[in-house]
């Protein structure tokens, strides 16, 4: 197989797909049915009557050559029959539980995984030395993310100057490192400093130190519902692709996740979580309200969520002048760029270079 024009055809066809059929991705935060009907999906969202008693909401229909995935927030009812039908459209569901934590993804059948790319994953993490090259290089492209970001509030007013200085001291020890856990380590270092200039940037909320599961504050919970929502973007987009998503060099490859979403998504939550966040904070259109605070926890309430799923959505398809593509691309569209970079570089084709923001 000439894996060359392979990758050409698959950019190609991706492109065209997301064009013309404008498939987009579905959220429901209310609990319901999902069902197939003929060859519609039909919801049918469980709300509360003026008693307080559950009953059927209006039923929404949604034509499934628009979809391309959906989120679940609430509980979803369905079978065996719809799970089929989203399977046989390529139809992806992730889904998260009441603490906005991402627990698993329903994804159709592997239908783009091939042998010979499972055999040159597998090969690049058992060799150290290439292994600890692609590892680096999501460590690099993440922290250079990061920086773009400090010096674009530097330039506003906002001196960033420290922080950079101490995060560029960190990315220093990229290059020394001799295993996997000890980029980890560095990753973590750059990261709790990036974090600490959060109390800079943003105007009306502090960072504190950074907690999930649960979050403790609401600058945490936005960065770990964010997170979450990139995590699962890369894994669709890793699903598109010959890659196999359990197979990573940064994170270590466990059971009951993707790692290599893990991996992947290293690179793109500055760019895209991040600059959400700042972007809803500082302007003040997720505020208090938007949050529910209990003991020890505190997440965002049903209208908190309903903006900033909105916003990061809208992130996801703004659209940036490609440099080698000389041609506009969506930040989702980049992802999977990611994806069909990383697939060339096992395969020998090219040497894998992380996405860095160049505006």
């Amino acid at each position: 197989m000439n894996f060359q024009k392979f990758f050409k055809i698959r950019i190609s066809q991706s492109h065209k797909i997301s064009v013309y059929t404008m498939k987009k991705t579905y959220y429901l935060f209310n609990p319901g049915r999902l069902s197939r009907k003929d060859n519609t999906l039909k919801f049918v969202p469980m709300e509360e009557d003026g008693n307080g008693i559950p009953c059927e909401g209006q039923p929404r229909y949604i034509p499934v050559e628009t979809v391309d995935q959906f989120y679940v927030f609430g509980s979803l009812d369905a079978n065996s029959s719809l799970y089929n039908f989203l399977g046989q459209n390529d139809i992806a569901l992730h889904f998260f539980d009441y603490y906005e934590n991402y627990t698993g993804s329903f994804m159709p059948r592997d239908s783009l995984l091939a042998g010979r790319m499972i055999l040159a994953q597998t090969k690049a993490f058992q060799n150290k030395k290439k292994r600890m090259e692609i590892a680096r290089q999501f460590i690099y492209g993440a922290s250079f993310n990061m920086q773009k970001n400090l010096q674009y509030y530097n330039r506003r007013g906002k001196d960033m100057e420290g922080t950079m200085e101490l995060i560029a001291v960190h990315s220093a020890n990229i290059e020394k490192a001799t295993a996997p856990h000890e980029l980890m380590g560095i990753e973590g270092n750059i990261r709790q400093v990036y974090y600490d200039a959060f109390n800079l940037i943003l105007n009306d909320f502090e960072m504190g130190n950074r907690t999930k599961q649960p979050p403790r504050n609401e600058v945490n919970a936005l960065i770990s519902f964010g997170n979450m929502m990139c995590y699962s973007e890369c894994l669709r987009a890793i699903h598109q692709t010959q890659l196999n998503p359990t197979i990573s060099y940064l994170h270590t490859p466990g059971e009951r996740r993707y790692s290599l979403a893990l991996d992947i998504a290293e690179i793109f939550k500055p760019i895209i979580v991040d600059r959400v966040i700042f972007k809803l904070l500082n302007k003040k259109e997720i505020q208090e309200r938007h949050f529910d605070k209990r003991l020890n926890s505190c997440l965002l309430n049903s209208a908190g969520k309903k903006i900033f799923v909105k916003a990061v959505e809208e992130r996801f398809n703004e659209t940036i002048k490609h440099r080698s593509l000389n041609r506009n691309v969506s930040y989702k569209y980049l992802i999977k760029l990611e994806c069909y970079k990383l697939a060339k570089c096992l395969l020998g084709m090219e040497t894998y270079q992380p996405f860095k923001m160049y505006w």
